[in-house]
């Protein structure tokens, strides 16, 4: 407009035109705030987030904004996310009609359990754009987040229709089975000769047959170690987040099958033991328990580890050892202490794959350099082998897998266990 006005002092006519202008520009600018600022038009929000969070997974969240304003407006949100999250892409366009709602609907992946803080929403309004006017949801929302519920139900879903498959989970054939004894029958042609209860047969002048049933709740344990050797980080995530989601994912899938399900923590002390036991809160105490677990740089002391089992686990259990080994030598200072726990119980020991390794391993070097670490790369690939040769050999089950594959490789070492009848 200043523009103009300087044009119309070389060109004499020219000044009412601009005159004109601005008398429309400013009406312009008077109606564009008596739209925006009148007393009931305004802009409401409400947020639609979940109560809690589940760990590494898509949690749906949507805000809903309503206009009170009598035309359509221009809606700029922008939703002070946790820091957490380190999201910068928080604003949301839209356009809304006169006197109509819209849902803003978004994932958010959370890589770490805890509390998760949003804080304003903020939304600027604009009719023709001259002006905005601001306004806020000033109320801050603190969600938990916790181990993956989502992945939890998500199996569980699946194991009652017997659709587990889907997901991964193969079908195993029993091989064998571990019966307890359930009551004494009458014999009916194609029983197991193996089954005959010969005093029974002679007490009542008729053949008699032992009746078993599969045995069940049996205890099914989840070794978690939060030593160092756990902080690696995998897809933002460390190993040890995924050793939570995978114990309960793990502990729900046993009590569903009728097993006694419990947990404990280990570095240099024991912590966060729950006994197993197949009760209705028993799911709900093991993610109270996993939500506040974390890390710390010390070395695990696997001693004490066994000395607890072998005084508070009096029952021959199944146990998952979450932890890992990237040398022979980590594995050598721990093997004896793991091969005395496998004498009273069944040790599956999970060891995780560096799959940045691997992948290492397989690009084509050109460089010294590329060459140097392609080596290094392939020495610690067939260390892992070696470790995992070396955990059989001693007697010990295993779990070699991807971070990502936890969960689902969990459920297949323990169903096959299940099956083989070796607990």
């Amino acid at each position: 407009m200043a523009a103009l006005y300087v044009l119309s002092a070389y060109i004499q006519d020219f000044r009412i035109v601009v005159d004109i202008l601005m008398w429309v520009w400013l009406a312009i600018c008077v109606w564009d705030l008596l739209v925006l600022y009148f007393p009931n038009n305004k802009v409401l929000l409400q947020r639609k987030y979940p109560e809690k969070l589940s760990n590494g997974d898509e949690n749906p969240f949507s805000l809903l904004i309503k206009s009170m304003f009598p035309v359509s407006v221009t809606v700029n949100v922008l939703e002070e996310f946790p820091e957490q999250l380190q999201l910068r892409d928080n604003e949301f366009r839209l356009l809304i009609k006169a006197y109509a709602e819209k849902e803003i609907q978004f994932n958010l992946t959370p890589v770490t359990r805890g509390t998760y803080r949003f804080g304003v929403c903020n939304a600027l309004v604009k009719y023709t754009g001259l002006f905005k006017r601001k306004f806020i949801l000033d109320e801050d929302r603190i969600i938990p987040c916790y181990p993956s519920f989502i992945q939890m139900r998500k199996y569980q879903l699946l194991a009652t229709t017997d659709r587990l498959v889907e997901l991964g989970v193969k079908r195993i054939r029993k091989i064998g089975s571990t019966l307890e004894f359930d009551h004494v029958r009458e014999y009916v042609r194609g029983d197991e000769y193996k089954h005959m209860n010969w005093k029974a047969s002679a007490k009542h002048s008729k053949l008699m047959v032992n009746q078993f049933q599969e045995e069940k709740s049996q205890p099914i344990y989840s070794f978690i170690d939060t030593g160092r050797a756990m902080r690696m980080p995998f897809n933002e995530m460390t190993l040890l987040d995924y050793a939570i989601n995978a114990t309960l994912v793990l502990s729900n899938a046993a009590i569903l099958k009728q097993d006694r399900a419990g947990m404990l923590t280990f570095s240099k002390d024991i912590n966060n033991h729950v006994p197993a036991e197949k009760r209705n809160n028993q799911i709900r105490k093991i993610s109270d328990k996993l939500y506040g677990i974390s890390t710390l740089f010390e070395e695990s002391e696997f001693g004490n580890l066994y000395a607890f089992a072998r005084k508070n686990i009096n029952k021959r259990s199944l146990i998952f050892m979450y932890t890992n080994f990237e040398t022979l030598d980590a594995l050598y200072r721990q093997l004896p202490y793991l091969k005395m726990l496998s004498k009273s119980h069944i040790v599956v020991v999970v060891v995780f794959k560096n799959t940045e390794l691997v992948d290492m391993a397989k690009e084509p070097a050109f460089k010294i350099n590329d060459i140097y670490n392609k080596i290094i790369a392939e020495k610690f690939v067939y260390e892992k082998q070696l470790i995992i040769q070396e955990l059989n050999r001693n007697g010990l089950q295993t779990i070699f897998t991807n971070p990502a594959d936890l969960s689902i490789n969990s459920i297949n070492k323990y169903l096959e266990i299940k099956a083989r009848g070796l607990i």
